[in-house]
């Protein structure tokens, strides 16, 4: 299991690495090569992603349901609520900001407006806490 962590590990920041690399870049030949490197990067990635889900996993959970108090779904239905409504916020702040940035510099006097929906934006993550505690409650 410790290989396959410290390879995840390795190709992840083998990703962050080309990625600054790609960024700096201004050659449009060699940018067109390591946008290749990193579309390879990112799927061997996910493949190992994948191959612990399907091969680990099972034997890490089976081992513990013989020995567990039997709360895993509860707990990973948890970080799921919580883990899916910061990333549904963050996609959602990022684009009512972007646009919000946009309309404020076009009339500075609509900037209480923007900031009502960047909240709502930011709200969704707060929803996935809720019911994340609501979970853990009932555990």
């Amino acid at each position: 299991m410790y290989i396959v962590l410290a390879t995840a590990v390795a190709i992840v920041l083998f990703t962050i690495g080309l990625g600054v690399i790609l960024y700096r870049t201004e050659s449009a030949v060699q940018s067109g090569k390591i946008r290749n490197i990193l579309r390879a990067s990112i799927l061997s990635y996910l493949a190992l992603i994948a191959l612990f889900l399907v091969v680990l996993v099972p034997d890490i959970v089976h081992a513990a349901a013989e020995g567990g108090s039997g709360n895993g779904l509860g707990f990973l239905a948890a970080g799921l609520s919580t883990g899916l409504a910061t990333i549904g916020a963050g996609y959602a702040v990022g684009a009512v900001g972007s646009s919000a940035l946009g309309a404020v510099s076009e009339n500075p006097r609509i900037l209480g407006k923007t900031l009502i929906f960047v909240g709502l934006a930011e709200g969704i993550a707060i929803y996935g806490l809720i019911i994340s505690i609501i979970i853990l409650g009932q555990l």
